[in-house]
């Protein structure tokens, strides 16, 4: 869903990265201090129980993830490198990011379930993009499904917020496990993806 946001987003955020790029800035740089203070603010503002201002300082810069892609487009420095460095980070920043939420939850926020449901999500939200990876190392392809990156980090922000802004935990338990529910149907759709693509290279 919010992939569609993309071309918006490139178009918004062009002048910035113009400015950068004159600057001197690389686009790699870009993408590694986004995903450090991502991850910095994922394992200290969750497990804290800041859950407002974790979500708040993610958002900001989940939003400005597609930056690294347009300063690079415009350097004309597009290329598997950045693709595999963003690709990567971003596994670090989704890690952090869920391992927050289940630090809180197993300690002062006191919520087992919604820890195990935080940790189960942390799990599925790996395998996703792996089925991905492995597919296109196979030589096919594997993507979509009901619940992206994109989606998923929107959802549980959006509720991490609420939650911090005094509503009940009840909220981000709901949300975990919808999110639970659609990563495990995303990766099957995937899989099924795959099956449908090897059985007709065998024929």
């Amino acid at each position: 869903m919010l992939n569609r946001l993309r071309g918006v987003m490139t178009r918004i955020f062009t002048p910035v990265a113009d400015a950068l790029l004159k600057a001197g800035v690389s686009p790699d740089a870009v993408t590694i201090a986004g995903t450090l203070v991502v991850v910095v603010t994922a394992l200290w503002a969750f497990p804290t129980g800041n859950l407002l201002l974790g979500s708040l300082i993610i958002a900001l810069f989940a939003l400005t993830d597609s930056l690294d892609g347009v300063m690079a487009r415009r350097a004309g420095r597009s290329g598997p490198w950045g693709a595999f460095l963003d690709s990567t980070l971003d596994r670090f920043a989704d890690a952090a990011i869920f391992g927050g939420l289940v630090l809180w939850y197993f300690g002062d926020g006191d919520s087992f379930p919604t820890a195990v449901l935080a940790l189960t999500c942390l799990i599925l939200g790996s395998v996703v993009p792996y089925a991905r990876a492995r597919a296109e190392g196979l030589g096919m392809t594997a993507s979509g499904g009901i619940a992206e990156r994109a989606d998923r980090l929107f959802a549980v922000l959006i509720a991490s917020a609420i939650v911090g802004v005094g509503a009940s935990d009840v909220v981000l338990t709901v949300v975990l496990g919808l999110l639970a529910v659609a990563s495990a149907v995303t990766v099957v759709q995937r899989m099924a993806m795959v099956h449908r693509q090897a059985t007709q290279v065998a024929e």
